[in-house]
């Protein structure tokens, strides 16, 4: 038995990459043509020919793919077999036999493996490392891929809420621990009271007319997440409920860190406070 399926088999680690395989049937030219969007717009390129980019966790495969199209020579990893396996299938429907797409198992862990990596202009990871079990180790390993003259780091990791993301934590760990046939009730219990505060407000406001139009609204928000990234909201708040182990930083900690490690804050995107993940964009100096 592997590292992975063993930590799955204790509760210790959710199965990211079967929510992902599940992701992929949904998988059309819009969701990927948004996925470019959000790459271009958070690196300020319109494309990355002669860019080299290294997708930290790949995931679904979406931004590796994404990548590829815009032009760079991408490198892919997952812990996570089926997030490997996943990449994998969108290599072999949409770049089958172009060698400047590589796809592999690894750990953003695993010193050697790492530094056997190699340098890129840049360094992918969009909420990835806070799922490792060692997110501060993760994050100091992730620099070795940065090329040092100018390279691009791009990241996303946990807010900290202090008690709230105490609770999330415990939530995500009930999760893992359950039997398969109980996660999607649980699922469900945990988001629903949340998905339906926001069309239950009006209500509860004495503002009945404005119900048609929040909930309106609301089924909206849910058409249109997939211009998040070229995301789906079920399959993310499914990561969301299960999405263990899971650690956070306030962005300040995030900054202080690369702000130490010869690094300048390009772009940064919070998620004001509240639940979801803090976007950073980093530069490396150059050395010379």
């Amino acid at each position: 038995m592997s590292n992975f399926d063993h930590e799955v088999k204790k509760g210790d680690r959710f199965t990211f990459g079967k929510n992902w395989s599940n992701f992929l049937a949904h998988l059309n030219e819009e969701r990927i043509i948004e996925s470019e969007k959000h790459i271009k717009q958070y690196l300020e390129l319109e494309d990355l020919t002669d860019k080299t980019f290294i997708d930290v966790g790949s995931g679904s495969g979406l931004s590796s793919l994404a990548a590829k199209r815009l032009g760079a020579k991408v490198y892919s990893f997952d812990y996570d077999p089926h997030s490997v396996n996943c990449t994998k299938e969108l290599k072999r429907r949409y770049f089958e036999d172009d060698p400047s797409w590589t796809v592999n198992e690894g750990s953003a862990l695993d010193d050697e493996y790492i530094k056997s990596l190699g340098k890129f202009d840049v360094v992918y990871s969009w909420g990835v490392l806070h799922h490792t079990g060692d997110m501060w180790k993760a994050l100091n390993l992730v620099d070795i891929l940065v090329k040092s003259d100018h390279g691009v780091l791009y990241l996303s990791i946990y807010n900290d809420q202090g008690s709230q993301s105490i609770r999330w934590r415990k939530i995500k760990k009930i999760y893992n621990s359950l039997p398969g046939l109980m996660k999607l009730p649980y699922t469900l219990l945990v988001m629903m009271p949340r998905e339906l505060r926001f069309c239950i407000n009006p209500l509860l406001l004495i503002r009945p007319k404005s119900y048609f139009y929040t909930w309106k609204a609301y089924i909206n928000s849910w058409r249109n997440y997939k211009k998040s990234r070229g995301m789906s909201r079920w399959h993310d708040l499914v990561d969301w409920v299960g999405g263990y182990p899971f650690e956070v930083a306030k962005p300040e900690e995030i900054f202080n860190f690369f702000n130490n490690k010869g690094y300048t804050l390009k772009k940064l995107k919070t998620c004001g406070g509240g639940l979801g993940c803090n976007e950073y964009v980093f530069t490396k100096h150059s050395e010379e």
